[in-house]
């Protein structure tokens, strides 16, 4: 991937086996949010190719949405919706309306450690509960993408988040997490994939 002169991204070549805990780690600038976007669909490649349990995800997008739930490095819009009202707008998004979509988003609410808060208004969440509420995939995919979810969280909430991953993930979620900091992810990944400058360094096993 360029931008103007500029190669963000070449030869990136990863894989991520499914049940992994797989940890994406490097500096910043190294290229981990411009891969995580057009692993996500919202940025196309130059040039290469992304596949998702076999499925072509630049040709086609529609097939792979519902297979992945992407966690960006901030929250995104909707502040001025209550919690329940956020799900239910995600659950409809996915064609799931009525009792359905309410059992459902309760018990990811429930999962999540936010039942108490459906109606709270999203602003009024903390930094550590937007980003737990991010969690709460309302068409339940087998593999998370997450851009630096634990950025400017304080210790206690990042401890807090942590497990809420490591509980998804006992749950048979493949899940990729990114960070700048090899210390949060040493202890909680089964993988690991360095890079630096656009390019994948180090690969394999926290063994």
């Amino acid at each position: 991937k360029k931008f103007g002169n500029y190669r963000v991204l070449e030869d990136m070549n990863m894989e991520i086996k499914a049940g992994a805990l797989y940890g994406f780690v490097g500096p910043n600038g190294a290229g981990k949010t411009t891969t995580i976007r057009i692993m996500s669909g919202l940025l196309l490649p130059d040039a290469g190719e992304v596949e998702i349990d076999g499925v072509d995800a630049i040709r086609e997008p529609e097939r792979v949405k519902e297979k992945f739930g992407y966690v960006p490095d901030h929250f995104g819009v909707y502040d001025n919706l209550k919690v329940s009202e956020y799900m239910e707008f995600f659950a409809s998004c996915y064609g799931m309306e009525g009792l359905k979509a309410r059992k459902r988003a309760e018990i990811l609410l429930e999962q999540v450690g936010l039942g108490d808060k459906r109606d709270f208004f999203v602003d009024s969440l903390s930094r550590g509960m937007k980003q737990r509420l991010c969690l709460a995939l309302i068409h339940d995919p087998q593999f998370l993408i997450m851009d630096e979810p634990t950025a400017g969280l304080d210790p206690r909430t990042r401890l807090e988040f942590r497990d809420t991953v490591q509980e998804l993930h006992e749950q048979g979620k493949t899940i990729l997490i990114s960070s700048h900091l090899l210390s949060d992810l040493s202890e909680l990944c089964t993988d690991i994939g360095i890079i630096d400058s656009g390019k994948l360094v180090l690969s394999g096993t926290m063994d």
